[in-house]
């Protein structure tokens, strides 16, 4: 892979490289390696697709045509069409056997690039090599690719639960349990541990909450490696490149020098640490003052046990172990800190995240269901009952015992109905405290 990697960015990396060298004889690599770079670039924008498929046949990547990510998306019809991100639309498909031999079948996600949107075939062409090259479970699959004209698409195993800012930040009807957010955020953790211990170190650079997916029983994968960069090799102690990302969850130390470490992956994952605690986007220009900036505002209550509810998601209505949430919160501010290297490692944060899995007992809250308490004995076998300790019984009596529980019964079902209407009533108000006036004091992004 390391090979594969200096092939496509060879040129960019020895740009970074020598402009840490001396000031002089960094001028003369620097217009070298510039010159190097826009051949390499140029070579990359026409890359064929055979040239892609023999370069990455040990990878078992499948080199799609577009005739057949047509034919597995109906023509990219709109009843497929999935959202849309940097990348460009994204769309569901299925493929099997009879699309193309060896192929499962499965639902696939075609994401095809948008040519006039912010990334380009250098992203595209980035996501190619490192989803083929690297394999985890906390990695979306990359099933195959299509490069064939001016078309570039992608093609991922789907994800049905979609991402966690969708469940986070745009689901009115329902709120992520404490238990399943502490599973996501581990996953996501497992996943960057991965790329950071990889032989070749992967920096993912864009860690967010939109481009972590969620399977159907909300395991959490990174995509979107479009802006994934290799990291500093040997004595090196970071990379310096173009700064990119997405405001609010770039580091701040990148933002200032553009020097890029595994470290600034570390406080990404601090600020969707603090989005499942809180609730809250990272950056939400609809809440006033300090409130605008997640960190800014959330982070002094981090240490602070007897302050942190405070700050902790309403929609969790107290759900979750004070003991646990402390914890969570900690991890968060450490991953948080101004100083990098005062910031955990990711497989530190792993260990100190996964224990807390196996103390939280809470399940995901099922629908409002009424029950009508049982009658305990029954009319009959009260009235039989009656009968054979007094022998007083007669039926005119076990009919009025019958009236009398109709009458209860229909008191319960008309209490039912009350919760039901109340519930729904509930539920009409939260929607509308969401998606209202900036100024309701919701704790939830919208």
């Amino acid at each position: 892979m390391r090979r594969m990697l200096r092939c496509f960015f060879g040129g960019e990396a020895e740009a970074e490289a020598g402009a840490e060298g001396p000031k002089k004889a960094a001028v003369v690599v620097q217009k070298k390696s510039v010159r190097r770079m826009r051949s390499a670039t140029g070579r990359l924008r026409s890359l064929s697709l055979e040239d892609l498929s023999r370069t990455l046949a040990q990878s078992g990547l499948h080199a799609f045509t577009l005739a057949e990510l047509k034919s597995a998306t109906r023509s990219f019809s709109g009843s497929n069409f999935i959202g849309e991100g940097g990348f460009g639309p994204v769309y569901k498909g299925f493929v099997d056997a009879k699309l193309r031999p060896g192929l499962h079948s499965q639902h696939v996600a075609v994401k095809y690039l948008d040519t006039d949107g912010p990334q380009g075939h250098r992203e595209w062409l980035a996501e190619v090599v490192y989803l083929g090259m690297l394999s985890h479970p906390h990695l979306v699959k990359l099933i195959g690719y299509c490069c064939q004209d001016d078309h570039r698409m992608l093609v991922y195993e789907y994800m049905a639960r979609g991402s966690l800012e969708h469940h986070l930040f745009k689901n009115l009807l329902s709120s992520l349990p404490w238990a399943t957010r502490l599973k996501i955020a581990v996953g996501a953790a497992k996943g960057l541990a991965f790329l950071h211990d990889a032989d070749t170190p992967v920096i993912y650079r864009d860690f967010k909450a939109s481009n972590i997916l969620l399977d159907s029983d909300y395991t959490a994968k990174l995509s979107d490696f479009g802006l994934a960069k290799e990291g500093p090799q040997g004595d090196a102690t970071h990379v310096t490149t173009r700064v990119m990302g997405t405001h609010g969850y770039a580091a701040p130390e990148y933002i200032l020098t553009g020097h890029l470490t595994a470290k600034s992956d570390v406080y990404s994952f601090g600020v969707v640490l603090l989005e499942l605690l809180t609730g809250r986007r990272s950056v939400d220009k609809r809440r006033r003052g300090r409130e605008q900036n997640l960190v800014d505002w959330a982070r002094p209550y981090l240490r602070r046990p007897e302050r942190l509810h405070r700050v902790m998601d309403p929609s969790l209505e107290g759900g979750y172990s004070d003991k646990v949430a402390n914890k969570a919160a900690m991890v968060a501010y450490h991953c948080l800190h101004s100083v990098p290297k005062s910031r955990p490692h990711m497989r530190d944060v792993v260990d100190a995240l996964e224990p807390l899995l196996h103390t939280c007992g809470d399940v995901p809250a099922g629908p409002f269901v009424y029950t009508v308490p049982a009658q305990s004995p029954p009319p009959a076998a009260a009235a039989a009952a009656v009968a054979k300790d007094d022998g007083k019984a007669t039926l005119a009596g076990a009919a009025e015992d019958g009236e009398e529980v109709a009458k209860r019964k229909k008191r319960y079902v008309a209490s039912a109905v009350h919760a039901e209407g109340a519930l729904r009533k509930g539920e009409h108000r939260y929607a509308s405290s969401v998606s209202g006036s900036p100024r309701q004091s919701r704790d939830r992004g919208a």
